[in-house]
Formats: structure tokens, C-alpha cells, sequence
């Protein structure tokens, strides 16, 4: 199906219960960022202050969850319910905040978030880059998993933890989890159903369609940190994935291939809690220097004595 330009989504007026003012009126709506099967996301501005979002459509029939909110007649995509409800408990400094929401008569809906002026998803930020000195990818990884912390301990789980669903802001090294549109409200009992990426799913799921949201959570977090101090994804394939065997293909320090190694064990009984990684001997390190961060970034991953810390 094809998406609306933004120029049609600047001239439509969609309608939301209980806010008198149309999308336009409230909000600009610029060029295309990213497209997918999850719908469209464009730049754009709140008029009131200038502040820079970011727009995201999501066409009716390509939603796969609905769910209720509170104070409306009709169901939503879930994505709307989950963010709402991080939203409602405060946010943190580490998940993207949904600022306000739509719905587009015979259309779908439009989600109004967050942006810092100067972002990079980690997928393009790696692709720039190459493999990341472990300093950086610490730094990166620790806001990650406290941001996922923050996530479960209100009952959501994101289900698609990877690369492109992480936006660094360049110019603080800061980064936010977004997209949870592969989402689920947190449950103790299995999984039977997953709309995440298949090279960050687990062993479990590949094998019988089933997974818990801890183990699921901290697989993909093994693939990304991987990602990360390596510069591309352990396994491609299945059987890849079953045999949990990553090999690693750049100098990483032990502790690091330790932590990889613990978060990609093929049992997901054996796989850390959050906050057992948080514990791993690899992330007890002094804070980050910032200027050294970007002093990285500028000499790029050539100009230092490998991966190790």
C-alpha cells in the first residue's frame, strides 16, 4: 500500500476525540525519514514553540495489535497504549516520548514524538563508523538496558530490540529506544506470537514459536552489543541462531565476549536478568569521558590500538 506524501498529510485534517484542533493546525509535517512496514515517519514542527518531532503514520490495516484507552470509544494500535503509558508514569530519559496522537479519518494514525535535532539511528551511526571502541559501546549499551529496565518495570515490552530502533543524539552520545510498534503489554507466561526482527530473535522462537519477554529482551540485547564492538550482527541464519555460537571478528575484550556470550546462551534459563547484566564485570567501569567519546568519533575506529578498553 502506498503511503501518503507529506504534502497530503499536511492538507488532511485528521480528527482525534476530545482535541478541538487539527494535526495541522498544532503541528507541520516535512520530508520523509523512513519507511517500512510500519508505516511512514516524517520530520516536523510544533508550531507553538518550533520544537523539532518526528511524525509517524501508520496505515489501519497494518496494524497488528489493538487495545483500549482510557477515554476512547474506539481501540487503538497498541503501540499507542504503550507509549501512552510510559508517558503517564513520567518517561525516561532513554525511550521516546509520544507527545500527542491522531487519528486520520479513512486513513489511520498519525503519532506526534520526540526527536533531538541532530539523530542518527545506531544502524546508520555503525554503517558510518564501523565497529565501535568498547568505551563507546559501553556508554551506549548501559543507556540501553537501563532504558529496557525502566520499560518492563511498567509493564511493557518493546519485542524488537536492534540496531535501527535506537537513535543517538550526536551531539550528547544520549540514546532513546523507539518503535514499539512491535510491542506487548509485560507477561510472566510465554509468547506465541512474535513481529520483531527474525536475525534478533531467539533460539527458542526459531525452533518452537514460543518465548518469555526477559530471555527474548536479553538475546537481542547479546545481538546488539555484538553489533556494536564487531560492526555487524552475529547470525544470519536460523541454524546460525539455534547453534548460539557467535564468532567474533574483531578484537573484543574478554569481559566483553563474556557478557555477549552470557546474554546469547541457546537455554533462555541460563541468560542474565537486566540487572544481572548490569552487574557483568564489563560494565563496572569508571563513567565515560565525553570529550574521549567524540575524540573516537573524529579519528574514526582506525585510529585506535583495537577494541579492548
Amino acid at each position: 500500500m502506498l503511503e501518503k506524501s507529506s504534502a497530503e498529510l499536511r492538507e488532511e485534517e485528521p480528527v482525534r476525540k476530545n482535541v478541538k484542533e487539527p494535526f495541522c493546525s498544532r503541528y507541520s509535517c516535512g520530508s520523509l525519514l523512513g519507511s517500512g512496514g510500519f508505516g511512514s515517519v516524517f520530520s516536523g514542527q510544533r508550531l507553538s514553540d518550533g520544537l523539532q518531532v518526528a511524525v509517524k503514520q501508520i496505515s489501519r490495516d497494518s496494524v497488528q495489535q489493538w487495545a483500549r484507552l482510557s477515554g476512547e470509544a474506539a481501540p487503538v494500535p497498541m503501540e499507542i497504549v504503550l507509549l501512552q503509558r510510559l508517558s503517564e508514569v513520567g518517561g525516561h530519559g532513554g525511550v521516546v516520548r509520544l507527545l500527542d496522537w491522531f487519528q486520520v479519518e479513512g486513513r489511520g494514525f498519525l503519532l506526534v514524538l520526540e526527536r533531538p535535532p541532530q539523530s542518527q539511528d545506531l544502524f546508520d551511526f555503525i554503517t558510518e563508523r564501523g565497529a565501535l571502541p568498547e568505551r563507546l559501546a559501553l556508554r551506549f549499551f548501559r543507556q540501553i538496558v537501563e532504558a529496557l529496565r525502566f520499560v518492563h518495570a511498567n509493564g511493557v515490552v518493546h519485542r524488537d530490540v536492534k540496531d535501527e530502533n535506537i537513535v543517538v543524539d550526536t551531539r550528547t552520545l544520549d540514546v532513546k529506544i523507539i518503535d514499539f510498534g512491535s510491542g506487548a503489554a509485560l507477561k510472566e507466561t510465554p509468547y506465541s506470537e512474535f513481529e520483531g526482527t527474525r536475525v534478533y530473535s531467539p533460539p527458542e522462537w526459531v525452533e518452537s514459536q514460543s518465548y518469555l519477554a526477559v530471555p527474548l529482551t536479553v538475546w537481542s540485547l547479546g545481538v546488539l552489543l555484538f553489533d556494536m564492538v564487531c560492526g555487524d550482527i552475529p547470525f544470519e541464519r536460523d541454524q546460525e541462531i539455534v547453534e548460539a555460537m557467535p564468532l567474533f571478528t574483531k578484537r573484543v575484550s574478554k569481559e566483553c565476549q563474556s557478557l555477549i556470550r552470557w546474554c546469547l546462551s541457546y537455554r533462555p534459563e541460563d541468560r542474565p536478568t537486566l540487572e544481572e547484566v548490569l552487574t557483568h564485570p564489563w560494565m563496572d567501569r569508571e563513567p565515560e569521558d565525553e570529550e574521549e567519546d567524540r575524540g573516537d568519533l573524529q579519528g574514526g575506529p582506525n585510529s585506535l590500538p583495537g577494541q579492548s578498553l
